[in-house]
């Protein structure tokens, strides 16, 4: 299953992040992850010897621009940029305050507010194949279906969810007109799955280990573990435990069949699955602050981004989690990350919703 089909037990939580003295300053005058250069590591030609070039890291770029007017912290991003209208590229919000904001990322101001969660904070949104229908999901313990075709901003269908934690609904299309929802139950070892836009039950999954045919579908609960669910049976595969904390997020890569995940903990899980359908850890990054809200894999799978609760946003290489840039813009914990789905490489952008209200759009490695 795609990293996208992922269920995770998302405890929201915020530490404020620490700063170390003596480090540069960024154009904005706030402390940049970049060390001090060393007065001994300057570049001088060699006696005698032609001269040599020094080549610096460059220093982490600005956002291409700001989203502002949420008026609240702003918790789940997604994009929608890639179907009939590639010029009105949309990115959907949802924040603190119950609001659905719809942004038109080509004249960057809020087409449409939609307020269908009675202010209740609103931590996960998703298409249904057109930008038109919507759904989202709210601490009011509803997830909505919304109609948005001809400037329509009416609620269709709703699903009650007895759960009442912040774990994120899971979306899987498996025909034309026909998605799976992987949610949480009312216990908090069980998921329910439904099929939509029916609302018929498939199936209710109790963690008891006891393969075949997809789909497949990934947990994140919090005792730290990640279990393997096969739908078609009702059953857990796998279990392993990642972390000592609950788990905030994770994301999956079927390509190399190898998920990540994060927790409130200094460090990131690497696990990955076998052809018998065990997960096993594969390594460890350990993180310079603790906290990881969100994480997501870029859809060509050659870069990751996570949302900290140190107000940064970092960008990993996947094959080696090599670290490649520090995102420093925001004021408060970053809720969520996601990567456009542009069909132009170079056109990609990423989204950061952090509590300090913002939404921050980036532009980086486009090209690779």
């Amino acid at each position: 299953m795609r990293g996208h089909h992922v269920l995770a037990a998302a405890r929201r939580s915020s530490a404020s992040a620490w700063r170390r003295r003596g480090r540069l300053r960024n154009s904005r005058g706030r402390p940049s992850d970049r060390s001090l250069p060393n007065p001994r590591g300057a570049a001088c030609p060699p006696r005698g010897g032609s001269p040599f070039i020094a080549l610096m890291a460059l220093p982490p770029p600005d956002p291409e621009f700001v989203l502002r007017g949420t008026s609240a912290a702003v918790h789940t991003l997604h994009f929608s940029c890639g179907g009939q209208e590639p010029d009105f590229p949309i990115l959907f919000s949802g924040s603190e305050n119950g609001f659905v904001h719809v942004w038109n990322l080509k004249t960057r101001r809020v087409d449409t507010a939609l307020d269908g969660h009675g202010r209740k904070s609103v931590y996960w949104v998703e298409t249904m194949d057109a930008k038109d229908r919507l759904l989202s999901q709210g601490r009011d313990q509803r997830i909505c279906l919304w109609n948005l075709a001809e400037g329509r901003t009416s609620v269709t269908d709703s699903v009650f969810t007895e759960n009442v934690g912040f774990c994120r609904c899971s979306l899987l299309k498996v025909a034309q007109g026909r998605w799976l929802m992987a949610m949480a139950a009312k216990s908090l070892e069980e998921v329910q799955v439904l099929e939509l836009p029916s609302k018929t039950s498939v199936c209710t999954l109790k963690p008891e280990l006891d393969s075949g045919s997809q789909p497949l579908l990934l947990a994140g609960y919090e005792d730290g573990s990640v279990i393997l669910w096969h739908l078609s049976m009702g059953k857990a595969l796998s279990r392993l435990v990642c972390h000592q904390e609950p788990v905030m997020s994770l994301d999956f890569d079927s390509e190399k069949a190898k998920g990540i995940s994060g927790s409130s903990e200094k460090v990131l899980s690497i696990w990955s699955l076998n052809e018998q359908q065990n997960l096993q850890v594969h390594k460890t990054h350990k993180l310079v602050n603790s906290g990881i809200s969100d994480i997501t894999i870029r859809s060509d799978k050659k870069i990751l981004a996570t949302a900290g609760w140190d107000h940064r946003i970092r960008i990993f290489g996947w094959k080696k989690m090599k670290p490649l840039a520090v995102l420093d813009y925001h004021t408060a914990t970053v809720h969520c990350v996601s990567f456009s789905d542009h069909s132009n490489p170079s056109e990609r952008l990423l989204a950061a919703g952090s509590k300090d209200h913002r939404i921050s759009i980036w532009s980086i490695y486009t090209q690779t």
